[in-house]
């Protein structure tokens, strides 16, 4: 139960974009051509025909906390107490969150094209989301009385919480139409696992401090997944339990000037939730008594569940995903003679479909032979600033990455989770920061078969190339007098 708490005192103060690899972008990864799918996996005469992940997950997440509630939930988490010195009462003051994660079981494509057109390909991944807001009462209140001189306070619990994972069964197509343009897609099969949104309206608290006593009064709408009394089919197949479909979609283009202009809409799509879901409208009051004793987190997080779901209702509804529209631009520069060196900044905008969430990366890589390092910058509707380090060893068939995207932060969250357990618990302010912040991402893909080979160059004798379907379309209205066929 405890564990569950601080799980949703995380949720309640705000963590951004779990997934949100934009170091990737321009590497020619497999990875990078799942997320965004115009991007090339292969590059003919030089790869492999296909490549795998050979079941190695590859994996990212990060956390991003904001608000006066950052060193309570820290000391709660690592020392096992709530240093509540930085909260403040009556101000409505909002700690916020936003967290995503996203893990690759299975990444496989295959370049299907002898004329270098074409590549398409299966994954299997898992992806997370959360976001919301608390107040600093609301983090204050698993701590006693110790923050609230009053008796009474009115709406100072108004908070929102949502939450939802799932699995995502997805096919990627890409087509270099001409030279300079490429489109891809990626249809995806969504199987919801959980969903969790609660939005607090109105709310209010009286203390009845000498007999130890909390009278809580809380309004708003629960909404929440139900996996209890599944059928064996239904757990064998969760795809046909809350089923969803979302879709991506890319474009790429390089103009005259050597500008690689990419635009994605990504992970647009809705999950539709079983009957057996709940819907719940609330509107009550419980009595927490033994409001100051060792258990109360534990009381007051039955308190909560019961004021919150105490109507519920069996219905199913629909949740989006958290779609997203990223613009980016890139240039390529050979930093020697030989195409050894290679610097290829790309700039990129990251804006929330469904949120108020908008992200500006600029990623500046420095390449050399195989390996190349890079240094990325984002900043976001938060004004978080973070600098992000990534390594990458990338031959023609095999690749390895591995990175963060909020370095600084995500050392100081590793540091104060391994300096141990604070024997003082003392109430003493910190200095303020304007974000705790977690990030780490990792990965590995590998290319096997027969060499890519176009047809020119070819010491195989096979089929004549086709062209895809875009490739068709395409002909058909400017044919072979387009200049940048």
């Amino acid at each position: 139960m405890k564990k569950s708490l601080l799980v949703c005192l995380l949720f309640l103060a705000t963590i951004k974009v779990f997934g949100q690899r934009f170091a990737q972008y321009n590497t020619g990864s497999l990875y990078d051509s799942f997320e965004n799918p115009s991007q090339r996996a292969f590059i003919p005469d030089t790869t492999k025909q296909f490549a795998f992940n050979f079941l190695i997950p590859n994996f990212d997440a990060n956390l991003l906390l904001t608000g006066n509630g950052q060193e309570a939930l820290k000391t709660r988490l690592f020392n096992n107490y709530y240093n509540t010195a930085n909260l403040v009462t009556g101000q409505h003051a909002y700690n916020r969150f936003n967290v995503n994660a996203n893990v690759y079981t299975i990444m496989l494509k295959v370049f299907t094209s002898e004329d270098g057109d074409q590549e398409m390909g299966v994954s299997l991944n898992t992806r997370a989301e959360a976001r919301g807001t608390a107040t600093d009462e609301s983090i204050a209140f698993f701590n006693g009385t110790t923050n609230f001189p009053a008796n009474s306070y009115a709406n100072v619990f108004n908070d929102n919480l949502s939450y939802q994972a799932y699995h995502q069964l997805s096919f990627t197509y890409r087509e270099q139409v001409t030279r300079r343009l490429a489109i891809g897609f990626k249809f995806s099969a969504l199987a919801g696992l959980a969903y969790r949104k609660i939005d607090i309206d109105q709310s209010s608290v009286t203390f009845n401090k000498n007999a130890d006593q909390a009278m809580l009064y809380l309004s708003g709408t629960n909404y929440a997944s139900n996996q209890k009394g599944e059928s064996t089919a239904e757990k064998a197949f969760p795809f046909l339990t809350n089923p969803g479909a979302s879709v991506s979609i890319g474009t790429t283009y390089l103009d005259e000037s050597g500008f690689k202009w990419q635009g994605n809409i990504k992970n647009l799509g809705f999950i539709r939730w079983s009957g057996k879901s709940y819907i719940s409208t609330f509107s009550g009051s419980t009595l927490i008594n033994n409001f100051s004793s060792a258990q109360r987190e534990d009381i007051i997080t039955h308190s909560l569940d019961s004021l919150t779901t105490g109507s519920n209702k069996n219905k199913s509804f629909v949740s989006p995903t958290n779609g997203l529209l990223e613009l980016s631009i890139n240039k390529t520069w050979w930093l020697n003679d030989d195409g050894y060196l290679k610097f290829s900044p790309t700039l990129i905008g990251s804006k929330e479909l469904f949120y108020n969430g908008f992200t500006a990366a600029l990623v500046a890589p420095l390449q050399f032979g195989t390996r190349s390092i890079a240094l990325t910058t984002t900043y976001d509707e938060l004004k978080a600033a973070n600098l992000g380090f990534q390594y990458m060893s990338k031959s023609e068939n095999s690749e390895f990455f591995i990175g963060s995207e909020r370095l600084l932060s995500t050392v100081n969250f590793i540091h104060t989770a391994t300096q141990g357990t604070l024997d003082n618990k003392s109430q003493l302010k910190t200095p303020a920061t304007s974000f705790t912040g977690l990030d780490f991402y990792i990965g590995v893909s590998f290319k096997f078969g027969q060499l890519i080979e176009r047809r020119m160059n070819s010491s195989r004798i096979g089929p004549a190339g086709d062209k895809g379907f875009f490739g068709k379309i395409w002909d058909g209205m400017f044919g072979k007098k387009d200049p940048n066929y």
